[in-house]
């Protein structure tokens, strides 16, 4: 096979839809483009929202690029605890919704930074093999401990159960173990922005200049 072309190059800020993994989305464009094809940070099939892809030559500024803090918006569900720590995991835990003064408290113990399990159902190698997938063979394993950073956390909304947050986190910080933390699983999860990026200036066919990519990182 051919090596995939250094042409066009640059950033390519896509907004995600829901059902596609990351990967049929960096797929895609490398079949429209031709080129090769890199992403700076990946979201679960059920998220929607900011991918930030590398295109061509570009593909080396990866690093540059992966570190960057990230804002969400998610609706959590209080009500049931999930396998998965989303809508598309097996029910694991019920119960009753917490009030809104209590749940004030838990969200400011979740402000700063926070040790949290990374969630079963995410890319992390467990012995050289991906957790999602010894998840899906129903294989059980410990799952590692990550200090994860959350800069902010806003209660945006809450009713029936169901809580709305904004999120401003550090790079790693998986928004399905703040949930599971809460004693609630995601419901629905948007990324709104990576560093300086934001979702409202997506545009797949647009390649942004790796120059004034990196200007914005100054």
């Amino acid at each position: 096979m051919p090596p995939r072309a250094l042409t066009p190059t640059g950033i390519i800020l896509v907004d995600k839809p829901a059902g596609p993994t990351s990967f049929a989305i960096v797929a895609a464009v490398r079949r429209r483009t031709g080129a090769r094809t890199g992403h700076a940070g990946t979201l679960d099939p059920f998220a929607t929202g900011l991918l930030l892809l590398l295109s061509g030559a570009a593909t080396r500024l990866q690093p540059r690029f992966v570190g960057l803090a990230k804002r969400y918006v998610t609706e959590i569900d209080l009500s049931a605890r999930t396998s998965t720590g989303d809508r598309e995991g097996e029910v694991v835990e019920e119960r009753d919704p917490p009030i809104e003064a209590d749940l004030d408290t838990r969200l400011e113990e979740l402000r700063g930074p926070v040790d949290l399990s990374i969630p079963a159902a995410s890319a992390v190698k467990i012995d050289g093999e991906r957790a999602y997938k010894l998840h899906r063979q129903g294989i059980v394993v410990e799952m590692p401990v990550r200090t994860m950073h959350v800069h902010e956390l806003r209660l945006e909304g809450y009713e029936a159960g169901v809580a709305q947050l904004g999120l401003h986190v550090s790079s790693g910080t998986y928004i399905r173990a703040i949930a599971d933390a809460l004693g609630g699983h995601c419901r629905s999860l948007r990324r709104t922005e990576i560093g300086p990026f934001s979702v409202a200036e997506s545009d797949s066919e647009r390649i942004i200049p790796p120059e004034d990519a990196l200007a914005r990182l100054s």
